[in-house]
């Protein structure tokens, strides 16, 4: 296993830490920076790769190696190694991936869940290099430890990070095709053996055919029961309960099942936080609201914030006020050019549109449009503390989402 990852995109000019955007990217820097007191070798290292004298990237189990141009013709071979995880450890990993199913969709949006590398920590299983695992190298005859050559290799694999959380699967002994197949495989359930050979078929045209033509009038769902006789049980004692509030969660889990019922399974796997941002939502009163945000530990401002965001969009207004990721480019560039264009209608004064993975933000006029994974945009306004609040609806254009706030 040894693919080649192409040239790693060039860090921004300024920052020592401005080689990687991301937190799990900034971690790799870290533990580079950390394993050496030379900073002058570091500061080289720097230049190097903002230079983008390291050539393309080749990552294997336990290794990425490139060729880094130095002040010679002919480059340098550079490597950093990192110890591989033992089967023991990556059964123990692929575990706690299978057992939250969004830690898989993060990953497969291009994102590190932090709880993700907190469970495999405990486990036992470290994900993110520490200081002393990497191992740099290189053919040239500088003696640093690391070398400028293999620094600037470091820096440069940082910034690939940012956009492919696998490639560090794939350093720490396993592929992406190999994790995915292996995660596969945890979450299908084994088949039975059967007894008996199958009866022979039909064709799948012919036996829908068969059932349309015959196919039953299903009853349409009832709605919600409205539980208006007395409980058979009381609150559990020290629960902090009362009868009404028993009530309450009877028509929530009513509402729900009728919800499924429908075959919507949009908020079947919530956390029990994201649930209590659910329950909030739906307007329980100020008790209830206190209840919640104390029984979750979260703050107050961040879980209202979190609650708007539900009432705006549901579960995917959530994700999209917890978790940036990073969309087409192409549909990026056309909502920038879509929005320049409806400005120039809007204000005659000049608009700074700043874009950064899937977020526009209009930085003079505090508004900010979100792109989510349904392709909708969703509209969030800057309060007086240089907080993003969710404003208003989604929208498939960004230029009404953009028009829902303005002003």
């Amino acid at each position: 296993m040894s693919p080649s990852v192409p040239g790693p995109r060039r860090a921004p000019a300024r920052g020592r830490r401005g080689f990687a955007t991301t937190w799990w990217g900034q971690a790799w820097v870290a533990a580079l920076e950390d394993s050496t007191l030379d900073s002058g070798r570091l500061s080289r290292g720097r230049t190097y790769a903002r230079k983008g004298m390291v050539g393309p990237a080749t990552v294997a189990p336990g290794q990425v190696k490139a060729a880094v141009q130095g002040s010679r013709p002919r480059p340098y071979r550079s490597s950093v190694r990192l110890p591989v995880l033992t089967d023991t450890q990556w059964d123990t990993l692929l575990d706690t991936i299978a057992a939250r199913a969004g830690h898989l969709a993060a990953l497969l949006d291009g994102e590190m869940p932090t709880e993700l590398v907190d469970d495999a920590r405990q486990a036992g299983v470290p994900l993110l290099p520490q200081p002393t695992e990497l191992d740099p190298d290189c053919s040239c005859p500088d003696w640093g430890y690391p070398c400028k050559h293999a620094a600037a290799l470091c820096y440069a694999v940082a910034a690939t990070l940012d956009t492919d959380p696998f490639v560090l699967f794939a350093l720490r002994g396993r592929s992406r095709e190999e994790v995915l197949t292996q995660l596969r495989a945890l979450r299908t359930p084994p088949q039975e053996t059967a007894s008996q050979p199958a009866a022979a078929g039909i064709p799948a045209a012919a036996a829908y055919t068969r059932w349309a033509e015959h196919a039953p009038q299903l009853p349409e769902p009832p709605g919600p029961a409205a539980h208006t006789a007395a409980l058979p049980v009381t609150p559990p004692p020290g629960s902090g309960l009362a009868t009404t509030d028993l009530g309450r969660l009877m028509t929530d889990a009513a509402a729900r099942a009728a919800q499924l019922l429908t075959g919507d399974t949009t908020n079947l796997h919530l956390t029990q936080h994201q649930d209590a941002v659910r329950i909030a939502a739906s307007d329980p009163g100020p008790e209830w609201f206190h209840r919640l945000i104390q029984n979750t530990g979260a703050g107050p401002t961040a879980f209202a914030r979190l609650t708007r965001a539900w009432r705006h969009g549901g579960p995917t207004g959530l994700t999209i006020a917890q978790h940036p990721h990073t969309p087409d480019p192409a549909t990026m560039k056309a909502a920038r050019t879509a929005l320049t264009t409806a400005l120039t209608e809007m204000t005659t004064a000049p608009v700074l549109l700043r874009a950064w993975r899937n977020r526009l933000t209009l930085t003079d006029h505090g508004i900010q449009l979100r792109l989510g994974p349904d392709a909708r945009w969703y509209p969030y306004l800057r309060d007086d503390d240089g907080e993003w609040w969710p404003a208003a609806p989604p929208d498939a254009d960004p230029v009404a989402a953009l028009t829902a706030v303005w002003q």
